[in-house]
């Protein structure tokens, strides 16, 4: 048999939901095969059906020769699952949750031996064996996880979005891994949300609202736009203005990538009125799927409407030699640095850093041992609730109350931030509409689709027109077209002298920041702008992954 699974007119409905439509598609032997596409499309819906975790309301599913509906047990001796929300029991150390997925996999006693000091060796997990699953970093988890799917040698392996909030150093490390699997002659299936993952993969299944949209080589998609990718650089201009005047013609996509804007235009007009100002490029995948999703949406944000951005001050956030110890651990060492008014500053760091850390001491979330931080000159250890009180704070775990419904999130922030009367009620329908809550009103914040876990997360911090924005991992997870969305309403506001701290494991978005800190080891090994932290011909992510290759060569000298 050539193919490890066979779908053939595959249907889910959740009530009038069609989660799947009509899926007929091929899953080829010993290739890694990639599943992409934006929130909802019915990604995490196709694995669990293949799992035998659903039950299709039509048509028919064969994995490795089987039906996952009534041979699950037996299927499931023969495949590993990675679940998008980590199958690990924090509260158990590494060797713990091994031990606990090899006896549900009925492992005998020499089995288990076998197969932990390959697996420990293999994912580097050897020295942590102790830790607590809790207490890893990102990436460490989803190495630990990875772990466990493995355990029983399975034939066919599903990876459901491994690389969310995972640094770029893990996910290549990750990817690596995979890799040498599938050398190997496993089969296995990756959902993912970075479609530069998805780039190097042997083929790519990119669903949307259900439906199959292409099913083939990455490679032959991203041909497609050949001729129709270009950057735009005009004199005198910033990126961020050239990209809200883009915004305003027919591209099918425009984002910040260095000092110029990467934009697709396939209007041969639009193409002529702008040739002064375009250079052709090399088409990336994540062009093509843009493209064949439709598009981004155009046209300006209307959340900066009321922000009046009234400091004077130059230098709106300060941070003067933050560090934080945890006994003998020191988690953040000796951070220092100023944010001035309208501008975009990153954090970026692997996993496990000291980004989040130094981030919460900024807001007030995390007391430091030593050193100070200001927030438009106020001291947040002397006066913590006035400091908040000119911020807007998106957390990195959503920071929605999950039993409560979305309308009722949005009026309990917009209350809390001293919204009432008609101003509060104007807000609220700009909210709604701006980031097309409507439908979901009624939903608990906790069932939402991540995508619009995130606009809600957004929409309560900005409710209140804050002049300080900080956002830890604000598009964790979530899908091209989405990331957009956001990063257009940031850069509305900060064209109104908003001022925001943002940390994220996405290095394009990296491109839209005015400066970056780099966060390595507690410290902060380098600070710039993106142009002056890439080296000549560098993506942001390579020029991250240098520079944390090369501090770590120092510290060995």
């Amino acid at each position: 048999m050539s193919d490890v699974a066979q779908i053939s007119n595959l249907t889910k409905k959740f009530g009038d939901n069609t989660a799947l439509d009509s899926i007929t598609v091929a899953l080829p032997k010993g290739k890694i095969v990639g599943l992409a596409g934006p929130d909802g499309a019915g990604k995490t819906t196709f694995i669990r059906l293949l799992l035998g975790l659903l039950v299709p309301t039509g048509g028919k599913i064969s994995v490795l020769g089987m039906d996952p509906v009534t041979q699950t047990d037996e299927l499931h001796k023969q495949i590993g699952y990675m679940p998008q929300k980590f199958g690990l029991y924090e509260d158990l150390s590494v060797l713990e949750n091994l031990n606990l997925y090899a006896d549900l996999k009925r492992l005998s006693k020499h089995e288990k031996n076998a197969a932990f000091e390959m697996l420990l060796k293999f994912t580097g997990l050897a020295p942590f064996t102790k830790r607590l699953a809790g207490r890893l970093s990102g990436g460490m988890k989803q190495k630990l996880g990875l772990a466990c799917a493995l355990l029983g040698t399975p034939q066919f392996l599903l990876l459901d979005e491994p690389g969310v909030g995972v640094d770029p150093i893990s996910r290549r490390e990750l990817m690596k891994m995979v890799r040498e699997l599938s050398k190997d002659g496993m089969s296995i299936l990756w959902s993912t949300s970075y479609l530069d993952e998805a780039e190097g993969f042997d083929e790519v299944l990119l669903f949307n609202e259900g439906k199959l949209l292409y099913n083939g080589l990455p490679g032959l998609l991203t041909q497609k736009e050949k001729g129709h990718v270009f950057l735009a650089k005009k004199p005198h201009t910033e990126p961020r203005t050239l990209l809200r005047t883009l915004l305003k013609e027919p591209v099918i996509d425009a984002v910040i990538q260095g000092d110029a804007v990467r934009t697709v235009i396939k209007d041969k007009k639009t193409i002529e009125q702008n040739k002064q100002i375009l250079k052709p490029t090399t088409p990336r995948f994540e062009d093509a799927v843009i493209d064949i999703l439709g598009g981004i949406p155009l046209g300006e944000s209307n959340v900066a409407g009321k922000i009046e951005v009234t400091t004077d001050d130059k230098d709106v956030i300060v941070a003067d030699h933050l560090t934080k110890k945890y006994g003998s651990f020191t988690a953040a060492k000796d951070i220092t640095f100023k944010i001035q008014k309208g501008e975009i500053f990153g954090l970026l760091g692997p996993n496990g850093a000291g980004k989040s850390t130094s981030f919460k001491m900024m807001c007030g979330l995390s007391k430091p041992t030593s050193g100070r931080a200001f927030i438009t000159g106020i001291d947040m250890r002397k006066d913590p609730i006035k400091a908040r009180s000119k911020l807007g704070y998106m957390a990195q775990k959503f920071s929605l109350f999950s039993p409560l419904n979305v309308m009722q999130n949005l009026k309990f922030f917009s209350g809390i931030y001293g919204l009432t009367g008609s101003d509060q009620q104007e807000r609220l329908r700009q909210m709604i509409d701006t980031f097309n809550l409507k439908p979901y009103l009624s939903d608990l914040a906790g069932n939402l689709p991540l995508g619009y876990k995130q606009r809600l997360a957004l929409a309560c911090a900005i409710m209140h027109n804050p002049s300080i924005l900080f956002l830890d991992e604000p598009t964790s997870g979530v899908d091209p077209l989405t990331r957009r969305e956001f990063w257009k309403h940031i850069n509305a506001m900060v064209e109104k002298g908003v001022t925001v701290m943002v940390t994220t494991h996405f290095m394009d978005e990296a491109e839209y920041c005015d400066r970056i800190a780099l966060i390595y080891k507690g410290q902060a090994i380098q600070t710039g702008s993106p142009m002056q932290i890439k080296k000549q011909g560098e993506t942001m992510e390579d020029a991250f992954v240098r520079t944390i290759l090369e501090y770590d060569k120092g510290d060995e000298l």
